[in-house]
């Protein structure tokens, strides 16, 4: 007899058929390699898409934090701009101050009031830059900023303690 008549002689499969690597009767169809690799093929294939799916999450991610790290570094100089302003009293947190420019280009300085253009009646002294409120951690908050930045520390606390 030719070995490649000669039965296979190892052990035979004992989970279910539903598991064997090979047919478990003469009426289960014969698992080519062309099949087997066609499979392969497609998984990989699936495989391949679901990683770039997961990349390209990461990527966004990174974009976004890119992004963030940006504006964190403008407000940071931005506080260091505001904190080198002229301030003939002392800041308290949580209290709104406005900015003014004397001068203008490289000489300009800059100098925080109590007052607000509306109680100059609209005509203050010098050009008005903005309203700041000073934070706890000695941060500004811009007064257009104020309203958004309240609304998420208000979450921030409902989610972290129950309304602290």
């Amino acid at each position: 007899m030719s070995d490649a008549l000669t039965r296979y002689s190892g052990p035979n499969h004992e989970g279910s058929a539903s598991t064997s690597p090979y047919g478990q009767s003469r009426m289960a169809p014969a698992i080519e390699l062309v099949d087997v690799a066609k499979e392969i093929a497609q998984a990989n294939a699936l495989i391949g898409a679901a990683t770039a799916d997961k990349l390209g999450l990461i990527a966004e991610q990174i974009r976004a934090l890119q992004e963030q790290a940006r504006e964190i570094l403008e407000k940071a100089r931005r506080d260091s701009v505001l904190h080198t302003a002229e301030c003939r009293f002392q800041k308290v947190a949580g209290q709104t101050y406005h900015l003014y420019r004397k001068g203008e280009g490289e000489g300009a300085r800059y100098y925080f009031s109590m007052l607000s253009p509306d109680d100059w009646r609209g005509h203050p002294p010098d050009p008005f830059e903005g309203s700041y409120r000073v934070e706890a951690d000695l941060s500004f908050t811009s007064a257009e900023e104020v309203i958004q930045r309240d609304a998420r520390l208000s979450t921030a606390r409902r989610l972290l303690g129950g309304g602290l």
